[in-house]
């Protein structure tokens, strides 16, 4: 059995491949232990590989923004055998309510509504997501926590990985699942500054302890104003959570500000559930997810038997609520071409990448179009969206929506 291991210890060897008892399994690192690092380590493991997951923070940590899997990323989630663990922490479909500033409802869209977004669709916790993943793979993968890469020398048959603490391993594959700030691409893709595509708006995230005030339980409560958003659900205690996005000129300096001030700022003047999600985050600042809305842009995601997967590789943000679900995808989709080439490594890389960046290149412009639905430029936009809001409560509209959004997940 596999052990989590802390600051050192290498990879316990996991047996061979099935049905290949004469040949040493492949050896695969990978960094990062988010969705996309777990998913990869779970599909690679499930193909007999070796693997080792390496992460930089001294443990688990996760954040409490929700996210969607539709369509291929559900039936992904199938074929990695997560999905009834999935399903049970589905939020599935919820009341909400669009509100003024001063916290009183514009209008109601009930559950129903929503189900405009189809059947085949999860929406948990993307604390939830890690955990199912975490969960499936602790006792069969090792986890070392605390290090990062910091020098690689790719060979033509081998990796070689030194990590920050001093150790160094060798794998027949090094997967850079290390997120935007990927130390992984910085190091053999170029500095992040090359192909990193500042959006100029920022998001924050936080799980709420409590039930916050104003937001009836089992409903979300939507506030979108010119350049910004505001939202905050109630689930009940330790399920509920906030989120914020708004527009920036200078994402570099709200960094710098930090979460607390920045937004404080930009959403001190709302009342409803805010207020309280605020008096939170000023208590517990650490908890929260808070960063500059960015895309990655490269021109490839693999380099011989180095591959970046996930946010490191393309981060199509939270404006296209598909982040999750390309990265589960991705991991699977990972695994399948490993398999049908064999040995040819690079070769499957490469054809991982073809099949896959259409996808992304979609995904990535549908984000940049969809800022003037999460932080809209005017009161114009405001009003567009709210009718396409309303008409999603109108039974005919709804199934002509679901229809196409079925589609477009496919």
């Amino acid at each position: 059995m596999a052990r989590v291991t802390n600051n050192g210890g290498s990879a316990q060897a996991h047996g061979d491949r099935p049905g290949r008892a004469d040949t040493p399994a492949k050896r695969a690192v990978i960094i990062g232990a988010g969705i996309a690092g777990l998913a990869t380590a779970l599909r690679l493991h499930r193909s007999g590989w070796r693997v080792l997951v390496v992460e930089r923070a001294p443990g688990r940590r996760s954040s409490g923004y929700l996210v969607n899997l539709p369509g291929q990323a559900y039936d992904t989630a199938g074929r990695l055998g997560i999905l009834p663990q999935l399903v049970a922490r589905d939020i599935g479909f919820f009341t909400s309510i669009l509100t003024r500033a001063d916290g009183s409802a514009k209008f109601t869209v009930p559950a129903a509504a929503a189900q405009a977004l189809g059947s085949r669709m999860l929406t948990v916790f993307r604390g939830d997501l890690e955990t199912v993943l975490y969960e499936e793979i602790s006792e069969i993968v090792p986890i070392r926590f605390g290090t990062t890469v910091r020098a690689v020398v790719p060979g033509r048959d081998e990796v070689d990985i030194e990590f920050a603490d001093g150790s160094r391993e060798t794998a027949d594959l090094l997967v850079g699942a290390d997120g935007v700030h990927s130390v992984v691409r910085g190091l053999l893709f170029g500095e992040a500054t090359d192909c990193r595509v500042e959006l100029k708006h920022m998001v924050g995230a936080l799980p709420l302890d409590g039930t916050p005030d104003g937001v009836p339980e089992g409903a979300g409560t939507t506030f979108i104003g010119v350049r910004r958003t505001a939202a905050v659900m109630n689930l009940g205690p330790g399920r509920s959570s906030a989120f914020f996005t708004y527009y920036s000129e200078d994402p570099e300096t709200e960094l710098k500000r930090g979460a607390v001030d920045a937004l404080t700022t930009a959403f001190g003047d709302l009342e409803g559930g805010v207020p309280n999600a605020l008096r939170q985050l000023a208590r517990d600042p650490g908890a929260a997810y808070f960063d500059s809305v960015s895309q990655i842009v490269l021109n490839r995601w693999s380099s011989g038997r180095v591959l970046l997967l996930g946010d490191s590789a393309w981060c199509v943000t939270v404006f296209a609520g598909h982040g999750a679900a390309l990265a589960l995808t991705g991991a699977d989709r990972l695994g399948d071409e490993l398999d049908a080439h064999g040995d040819d490594i690079p070769a499957a890389l490469a054809a991982w990448e073809a099949a896959l960046r259409p996808e992304v290149r979609k995904r990535q412009a549908l984000a940049r179009k969809g800022t003037a639905q999460f932080a809209p430029p005017t009161k114009a936009h405001i009003f567009a969206n709210e009718m396409m809001i309303r008409a999603m409560r109108l039974p005919g509209i709804r199934t002509m929506m679901q229809r196409a959004i079925a589609r477009a997940n496919e």
